[in-house]
């Protein structure tokens, strides 16, 4: 098993390999109860269906909205859904990758090496006129088993140590790190000493990843470089993945750590800083 040359594939490329890769639906919306519709009305050909809440996130609570799910539920979820160690895997969801990078993370945190996202999502895949399908199928049980972790994950204290003493970025929109327009956690602000870096602002507005060269320049800009430890985090732990997706797919490869509870668990308790 080996990791892909790049973590984004693009709909043309993948539309050659459909035979030799298991395919994971994974669409979500935060708020939406499941996606699961959309993917019956129409999804890639041979994609089995994957729900984010309860497999990719343990339920609300200490550890904030979207804590890291239980290893062995996340892994059962996997094999059910026709993921092997030695099968390349390949993720989407409708568009911008949200949802899709939140379980290329997973994967790869839990040992996956050979896992990529397609670029543009089940839109891209439409909009290039390739075919969809409406049959679900019955995938064979996996043998995915999750072995160490092949990511970084930080706790809060671990953000913390970033923010001052090397890199902490916030994948959130740049006006919730400012402390405006909070409309999802109860309370404003960032962490101290972290830096904005809008996830979203590395797709363009049909969802696709800009370029690695642009990519790359913007995180030169901010300071990366191969070397460079890099925490990341946003609101609940799913911003944070994308923005991680990112940086791989830029080339610069800098090392990486999640803080998964994010936002939504730094402010579970009130003697942690907040900064407007």
């Amino acid at each position: 098993m080996t990791r892909p040359t790049h973590p984004l594939i693009i709909p043309a490329a993948l539309s050659t390999v459909l035979d030799s890769v298991t395919l994971l639906d994974t669409r979500w919306q935060m708020g939406q109860a499941t996606r699961r519709p959309a993917y019956e009305a129409g999804h890639l050909p041979g994609a089995a269906w994957v729900e984010f809440e309860g497999v990719m996130a343990d339920a609300p609570g200490d550890g904030g909205r979207h804590p890291m799910p239980p290893r062995e539920v996340f892994a059962a979820a996997m094999r059910a859904a026709g993921v092997y160690n030695d099968r390349p895997v390949v993720i989407y969801d409708d568009d911008n990758s949200l949802a899709a990078s939140r379980c290329w993370w997973l994967l790869r945190y839990f040992g996956k090496e050979d896992v990529q996202v397609l670029d543009g999502g089940f839109a891209g895949w439409e909009a290039a006129g390739l075919p969809t399908s409406t049959d679900e199928p019955t995938p064979q049980e996996g043998d995915f088993y999750p072995t160490d972790p092949g990511a970084a994950l930080l706790d809060a204290d671990g953000a913390a140590v970033f923010a001052t003493d090397k890199l902490l970025l916030d994948a959130r929109p740049a006006d919730r790190f400012a402390g405006q327009n909070e409309t999802i956690d109860p309370v404003a602000g960032h962490i101290p000493g972290a830096v904005s870096a809008p996830a979203l602002s590395n797709v363009v507005r049909t969802g696709s990843f800009l370029s690695a060269d642009d990519l790359a320049m913007r995180f030169t800009a901010l300071g990366i470089r191969p070397d460079s430890e890099v925490g990341v985090y946003c609101g609940s732990g799913v911003q944070a993945t994308h923005l991680a997706l990112a940086l791989e797919a830029s080339g610069i490869h800098p090392q990486t750590s999640i803080y998964i509870g994010s936002w939504s668990h730094w402010i579970t308790d009130d003697e942690r800083p907040v900064e407007l």
